[in-house]
């Protein structure tokens, strides 16, 4: 008889992956089954999948992320994973805390759940560290910062969030081939551990319109990284102030990179979709 999984689906601003507590399942291939399970018409259907557990022994932390792409490749962080681990970890009553420590593979996290009027999570806002833009083993400088895909030239600028981000501003965001450009990017020589690439565009009133091609799993309705990693290149470009409303396909993540402490900050929401169980792979 297969072994099943209790598993919850949830989304942060369209951006959605399968949640399962290790604490109470072993998921001996997390790899094989975020293939398995992300797959739209014979799986779960999601971008990836997420491992909610208990944090490394010696860790400052009240849980842990790991994160598993479509494609099965491992991801370093997800910024809406890590809000709907918040919401996740808090509805399922497993802290009472609304300040909480979240393990990574780039770093620990904090999360701040704000809280709505019937207790639940409305939304949560994540201290993502400091960016760093001189990362070796995720950009080869000596590259430059104009990239060419297929037909077309892209200048970007490099931010890392943990994990690579190449952000180029455009001026024709409807009508780009997101996935032409994206995926020829994401594999450039630039880019010795691939890379995301968002496509930017800032519109009348301040707001930066924003599409993503996520290595490992195509165009996402968004992505937290990205989001803060578009913010972050707005300010260095002098496009935008510290502040911005970073509107993906699938709703608006709000970014504040701050003067006094260098960190970014992001906030948005996080939902649950459905639970239910399914067999590993």
């Amino acid at each position: 008889m297969d072994k099943m999984v209790r598993f919850t689906k949830m989304h942060g601003a369209g951006n959605d992956y399968i949640y399962v507590d290790t604490t109470r399942y072993d998921i001996p291939d997390p790899s094989a089954a975020s293939i398995a399970w992300s797959r739209y018409h014979t799986g779960i259907g999601s971008d990836g999948l997420v491992l909610i557990g208990n944090p490394d022994e010696g860790v400052d932390a009240d849980f842990s992320m790991r994160i598993f792409n479509a494609d099965g490749s491992e991801a370093m962080m997800c910024g809406n994973a890590s809000r709907c681990i918040g919401k996740y970890v808090y509805e399922k009553g497993l802290t009472t805390k609304t300040s909480v420590r979240l393990q990574t593979l780039s770093g620990v996290k904090t999360l701040h759940l704000h809280l709505g009027t019937d207790g639940s999570v409305e939304s949560v806002t994540v201290d993502m560290l400091k960016p760093a833009f001189h990362v070796p083993e995720q950009y080869d400088e000596t590259a430059g910062d104009t990239l060419s895909a297929a037909f077309r030239t892209f200048r970007g600028t490099f931010v890392s969030m943990g994990n690579p981000h190449f952000v180029c501003f455009v001026d024709d965001i409807k009508s780009l081939d997101i996935a032409r450009f994206g995926s020829i990017l994401e594999n450039d020589a630039a880019f010795p551990q691939r890379c995301n690439i968002e496509f930017a565009q800032v519109m009348p009133d301040g707001s930066i319109r924003t599409r993503v091609w996520e290595r490992g799993s195509g165009i996402t309705m968004a992505c937290g990284t990205g989001a803060c990693a578009t913010a972050v290149a707005a300010f260095i470009e002098e496009r935008s102030s510290r502040r911005s409303a970073i509107i993906m396909d699938g709703g608006t993540l709000n970014i504040e990179w701050n003067e006094a402490d260098g960190h970014v900050y992001m906030t948005g929401p996080a939902a649950f979709v459905f639970e239910g169980e399914i067999a590993l792979p």
